[in-house]
């Protein structure tokens, strides 16, 4: 009788020691290894890399012509920019597990195109220096979300711009050309914000 006595009190604090231990683990925080991480910094592929460069090429031919106030060349270079928008390597973006980045990113190039195509219809200049504004908040927000990691970016700001309703712009230097005063106010505006993903 004492046997069995002892044999079940055994089990018990047996059974109340594995769930006890049991507990504990389940209570710790799950390590930096087990949480889902986002998309690596400097992950993405030179292929993508290449391509997001062009389009940045492409999207500064339309700042520095409206900079200039040649809606000509800002016609030609805003349809360069939807096609390099359109042809964007999407499925070269890294680390993206969920495929979430990716359909993020599709919504932003496709309003790059047809914003950009839409500047290109636009016949006079401040109806184009409108329609970018649309098109460099759609870029900005793209940029970061593949976190294109090729060079540093900033993010400029004319508070004049639109009867004082102010428009931002992304740049690759940190010097002012606004691109929606162009000559009458070459220098309006400040650095709002930047981004390195180059850096690790």
């Amino acid at each position: 009788m004492k046997k069995a006595v002892l044999t079940i009190l055994l089990l018990l604090v047996a059974g109340f020691v594995v769930y006890w231990l049991g507990c504990k683990g389940k209570d710790k925080p799950a390590t930096e290894e087990e949480k889902q991480q986002p998309l690596s910094i400097g992950a993405n592929t030179d292929v993508f890399n290449t391509s997001f460069r062009n389009l940045l090429t492409a999207y500064y031919g339309v700042k520095d012509a409206l900079f200039a106030g040649d809606t000509a060349k800002a016609s030609a270079a805003a349809l360069k920019l939807a096609t390099a928008s359109d042809s964007l390597k999407l499925d070269q973006i890294q680390g993206d597990s969920t495929g979430m980045i990716r359909e993020t990113a599709k919504i932003y190039t496709g309003t790059i195109v047809g914003s950009a195509t839409a500047l290109a219809g636009e016949t006079s200049l401040e109806n184009k220096r409108k329609e970018f504004a649309n098109t460099a908040d759609a870029l900005w927000t793209l940029i970061r979300t593949v976190k294109y990691s090729g060079e540093k970016l900033y993010w400029e700001f004319c508070p004049m711009a639109f009867n004082n309703k102010g428009a931002y712009w992304v740049s690759d230097d940190a010097a002012i050309k606004n691109p929606y005063f162009g000559s009458q106010m070459p220098t309006c505006g400040n650095v709002e914000d930047s981004v390195d993903y180059s850096k690790k």
